[in-house]
């Protein structure tokens, strides 16, 4: 079985993002870029059945800009076979939105005939949290989502998947789409021999007319700003003073 995974160029959870002046985006001049953390996850998913002797292949895929080699190098030093870069910008400020993304991925997987595809289940940058659901309706595959944990056992996995009253185990029948929790796994380093190794792995590059698919965007970005600053607390003598107060805030 093949095993795709989809990976994102996003700026490294570690940094404070800062708004640009005007408003308009995210500003990204001589920020530090890192693989998405859920994207990660998928990835050491995919190595771990490669491992099992559940999966002979393991293809990652990257959608964007041309930097992104950086990021699937990252996911071959982790242990992936193969990598997939299909240039959709030229403009590290612009973002693929979801449905681009997703049918680019599903003419990626018309190509590849993977067995699995597991992907991250959101992206730290847009939060959107929608490419695996649109990708599944678009191959009219099985989807099990925010998964916990995944075992696949011949034709069929069966996958533990977070939902608010707590986990909500399912049984889909392959290929299916499956995306990663933060829970599912803890992603391995990259060791150095592994990081040499992976500048000799395959990397294929596409475009995003080479597939057919518009990436136009669809969606107008109006303002850009952070978060309002959190305001000081305030010390009240006696729980009375604190009900009255939490009154006239309407909280209560």
């Amino acid at each position: 079985m093949k095993v795709l995974v989809p990976v994102k160029r996003v700026i490294d959870y570690n940094v404070k993002v800062r708004v640009k002046a005007d408003g308009s985006g995210v500003d990204l001049a001589n920020v530090k870029m890192s693989m998405n953390p859920f994207d990660e996850i998928a990835v050491e998913e995919a190595i771990r059945l490669k491992e099992a002797g559940k999966a002979e292949e393991v293809v990652v895929v990257s959608i964007g800009v041309k930097q992104a080699q950086e990021t699937l190098r990252t996911a071959l030093a982790m242990g992936a076979d193969r990598a997939i870069l299909v240039v959709a910008a030229d403009d590290v400020h612009t973002d693929i939105e979801p449905l681009a993304v997703a049918k680019i991925l599903a003419k990626v997987a018309e190509e590849e005939q993977p067995g699995l595809i597991i992907a991250g289940k959101q992206s730290i940058d847009n939060d959107m949290n929608a490419t695996g659901q649109m990708l599944a309706a678009l191959l009219g595959w099985s989807q099990a989502t925010f998964a916990n944990t995944l075992d696949v056992d011949g034709d069929s996995a069966t996958v533990a998947r977070e939902v608010d009253g707590g986990l909500q185990t399912v049984k889909v029948k392959l290929p299916a789409i499956v995306t990663a929790d933060l829970r599912l796994n803890e992603p391995r380093y990259a060791s150095l021999p592994n990081i040499m190794k992976a500048k000799k792995k395959p990397l294929d590059e596409k475009t995003a007319a080479d597939l057919g698919v518009d990436v136009a965007p669809r969606l107008e970005i109006v303002k850009t700003s952070e978060p309002e600053s959190r305001q000081a607390g305030e010390i009240v003598p006696d729980v009375d003073t604190l009900v009255a107060k939490l009154k006239e805030k309407g909280i209560v």
